[in-house]
């Protein structure tokens, strides 16, 4: 199994929870921390504050916390991945040439109790309707900024890349 499939299992475990889906340094974190990256690593690597990215880290491990039912750290993520999905990750394998090969063991599905509701799908949203969303979220960034908030925090808050932030002239 692969990073992005791990992902992907996380991210469906943190919905089912919580109802919401990872955001795009949530699963950077967690992608880094597998591939043994420091904070410092994934702050340079994607542009943003080595404090945002040890503040949304701390978030994320809480919040996986309450979603797997065990304490999870940085120094034991890998391991509880791998108890939660039922994956064996190695990294380093002496026989293996790519240093971050990811085995997969199995993937174990959890059964969906006889009482659960199907769930509803949305309809897929237009383009149109998706840029609409996107010059919204644009014309945001200018009002965040008055309220002081950096283009980190507003990344994050508004799940954008920071580059497109950085991009929106202040005197738009």
């Amino acid at each position: 199994m692969d990073i992005p499939q791990i992902l992907q299992s996380v991210d469906e475990a943190v919905y089912a929870k919580t109802n919401k889906y990872l955001n795009n340094l949530q699963r950077r974190i967690i992608a880094g921390i597998l591939n043994g990256q420091k904070y410092a690593d994934v702050s340079e690597t994607y542009g943003y504050s080595a404090q945002h990215v040890k503040k949304a880290s701390h978030e994320l491990l809480q919040i996986l916390s309450d979603v797997f039912g065990e304490k999870v750290k940085k120094s034991n993520l890998e391991s509880v991945l791998e108890r939660q999905i039922n994956v064996k990750i190695t990294f380093g394998n002496k026989n293996t040439r790519n240093k971050n090969a990811v085995n997969i063991g199995s993937i174990k599905n959890c059964p969906v109790p006889s009482t659960a509701t199907p769930k509803k799908s949305k309809p897929a949203t237009p383009d149109f309707q998706q840029q609409s969303k996107d010059k919204t979220k644009v014309e945001t960034i200018d009002k965040l900024r008055n309220f002081g908030l950096s283009d980190e925090q507003i990344a994050e808050a508004l799940e954008i890349p920071l580059d497109v932030v950085n991009q929106v002239n202040l005197d738009e």
